[in-house]
């Protein structure tokens, strides 16, 4: 069977997730809007796929870490605000 297009949306949101967190293990100092954005892209992306393909369990986590990677933005946000 042929990819559609919301599995290759998928897989492009895996491939940000799994590249953010090889950013995290590798990188001897982390850019927070870098990691944290780069999570929540891959979360969204792999919300649309798994909007089309329904994976009841895969959605609910996507939703989790979308939700830590926009606390870690606002985080840095936050720190940068009062560096400044």
């Amino acid at each position: 069977m042929p990819l559609d297009w919301a599995s290759l949306v998928g897989f492009v949101g895996t491939a940000c997730i799994i590249g953010a967190y090889a950013y995290l293990t590798l990188a001897d100092e982390t850019n927070p809007y870098i990691l944290h954005g780069t999570n929540l892209t891959g979360a969204t992306l792999l919300t649309v796929s798994l909007v089309v393909h329904t994976n009841w369990p895969s959605l609910v986590l996507e939703g989790f870490w979308a939700a830590i990677a926009i606390t870690g933005l606002v985080k840095a946000l936050r720190a940068r605000k009062a560096a400044s």
